[in-house]
């Protein structure tokens, strides 16, 4: 079951457990067991393959690895106020809404798990009879606020020229925005894989990430890890990246071994896990290094830049009270090695 931002709130309610046990009612380390709480979400990503295979399982036997699902970067922030994660998969726009007033989350950016492409989309229902973004004007549009998407989803009607306010917006986490659709109570979403396919097929995309990054307006996946957890567990940290880069090449180079990974932990299709796998970008940590992302010391790339300007536009939509310098980005980046 995965946590939504609601039972997030339920179970820091619980804060004491939480550090005993890990979020969703993990079982407790036993004595002298060190303990690793992982938030993951579960789409085709090459994190599902660590999870799978139990690599860290393997590579840190002294420990406890804990991995929970969540439905959204919102409910993963919140977590991470209660101190129940310690490392997580999240969004880019979640991620810069964490680093800016009010949440100032003090974690890191540790790596670059893929760049989104049109594994995230937005759909209108085809028998409403809307053919542009223009036409939901005056329409119910669903999407995790705070989100990727909801990000994306702004940034569509800016495009367009349409103004939100002109639009009934629905914040629900996407196994909601499933059962919504199905009911008939909304008539759009803007929403990830592998919701996103259940709602293409009697939808019609009007945009996707893809477009939106040509546009100028990029979404990207990262891990984050709590500060104080990278500074006292650099041993752990460096297994992961170890194992998540190992997956990321693997998508390229095995591709449906990773795909076999992930449709078992999402209950898809093999062919439909592939069939996701390939909507995103993948870049392994060398690449990271790049002018495009993390860039190296001497000479920071662009990802700082970038995260900044999604706090910008997401201070504009009144998302977050204000936006640091350029300086509190790149000090919240920390680059793989490459």
């Amino acid at each position: 079951m995965s946590v939504t931002r609601r039972s997030v709130l339920s179970l820091l309610a619980a804060a004491p457990v939480l550090a005993a046990c890990g979020v969703g009612g993990s079982s407790p380390a036993k004595s002298g067991e060190r303990q690793v709480r992982i938030a993951y979400q579960s789409f085709a990503d090459s994190t599902l393959l660590v999870k799978d295979q139990g690599v860290l399982e393997k590579a840190l036997p002294d420990h406890k690895i804990a991995w929970t699902s969540f439905d959204s970067g919102a409910s993963i922030n919140t977590a991470f106020l209660g101190g129940a994660i310690d490392l997580a998969v999240i969004g880019s726009s979640p991620a810069a809404a964490g680093l800016c007033p009010p949440l100032n989350i003090p974690y890191q950016v540790v790596e670059l798990l893929n760049v989104i492409g049109d594994s995230e989309a937005l759909v209108v229902r085809k028998a409403s009879g809307v053919t542009d973004i223009k036409g939901l004007v005056g329409r119910k549009v669903a999407a995790p606020f705070s989100s990727t998407a909801h990000y994306s989803l702004l940034a569509a009607f800016q495009q367009a020229g349409v103004d939100p306010a002109s639009v009934t917006l629905v914040d629900l986490e996407p196994q909601n925005i499933q059962a919504a659709w199905q009911r008939g109570d909304i008539d759009a979403a803007y929403v990830w894989t592998p919701v996103l396919s259940v709602l293409q097929q009697d939808g019609l995309t009007l945009t996707d990430s893809a477009k939106l990054a040509a546009a100028g307006k990029p979404t990207l996946t990262f891990t984050v890890a709590r500060k104080e957890f990278v500074e006292q567990n650099g041993d752990v940290l460096e297994k992961w990246l170890a194992a998540t880069d190992d997956a990321i090449k693997k998508i390229k180079n095995e591709p449906r071994v990773v795909a076999e990974a992930v449709a078992r932990q999402i209950g898809a299709s093999v062919d439909d896990a592939l069939s996701q796998l390939k909507q995103n970008i993948y870049v392994d940590h060398a690449e990271q290094l790049g002018p495009e992302y993390f860039g190296t010391a001497g000479a920071p790339g662009k990802l700082a830049e970038q995260l900044r300007a999604a706090a910008e536009f997401l201070h504009g939509q009144k998302k977050v009270e204000s936006v640091p310098d350029l300086a509190t980005f790149r000090a919240a980046l920390r680059a793989p090695r490459g």
